[in-house]
């Protein structure tokens, strides 16, 4: 699968690892964003939430 060579979620378990749409919809629902929104020292913490991403955003900037 394409999208998983390239998914950048470290999370192992993950069914939804390399299926975009269903990834953005889980994470929508949960009020939170992708793996792929994040630095990767960011992902790493598993915090999914907007105001993570946010802050870590605003660290990069």
């Amino acid at each position: 699968m394409k999208n998983k060579a390239i998914c950048t979620c470290t999370y192992e378990p993950c069914p939804r690892k390399g299926r975009c749409c269903e990834c953005l919809h889980y994470h929508r629902r949960n009020g939170e964003l992708p793996a792929c929104y994040f630095s990767k020292e960011a992902e790493k913490t598993y915090n999914r939430s907007i105001e993570f991403f946010i802050e870590d955003y605003n660290s990069r900037r």
